[in-house]
């Protein structure tokens, strides 16, 4: 599975916000700046992760974004909420397939904060 251009860049974008004062909003053009991503391309990105409830966003002078909460990486839709209620899940035949990989990339994901990605050094760029 690849995750996608976006899917990276919004990675990087929540790394960049982890990075400042929890408090502070981070404007949109300082973002884009720092992580050579378009304006254009990086308000796409922002409203998913701010739709989503990852970030706050603040308009006005003094306004940007900043790390709210965490969030689903639930691989379908119907393991998203605290209680699966799609109409198939009393006979849907992937639906162990899906809660396995589910619980796969949330036992890994769990055990990595974007704190020890913040630390790593790789000498990595974001």
């Amino acid at each position: 599975m690849l995750v996608s251009t976006k899917g990276r860049y919004a990675l990087r974008v929540m790394l960049e916000l982890a990075q400042d004062d929890s408090a502070a909003y981070l404007p949109l053009p300082a973002i884009a700046e720092r992580q050579c991503i378009s304006e254009k391309y990086l308000e796409s990105i922002i409203s998913v992760l701010s739709k989503a409830g990852l970030v706050d966003g603040l308009r006005g002078k003094g306004g940007g974004y900043r790390l709210n909460r965490p969030g689903s990486l639930a691989p379908v839709t119907c393991l998203e909420g605290d209680e699966n209620t799609c109409p198939r899940a009393g006979h849907c035949t992937t639906l162990p397939m899906w809660e396995k990989l589910d619980t796969i990339i949330n036992d890994y994901l769990d055990s990595v904060s974007l704190a020890d990605l913040l630390t790593q050094t790789d000498g990595g760029a974001l």
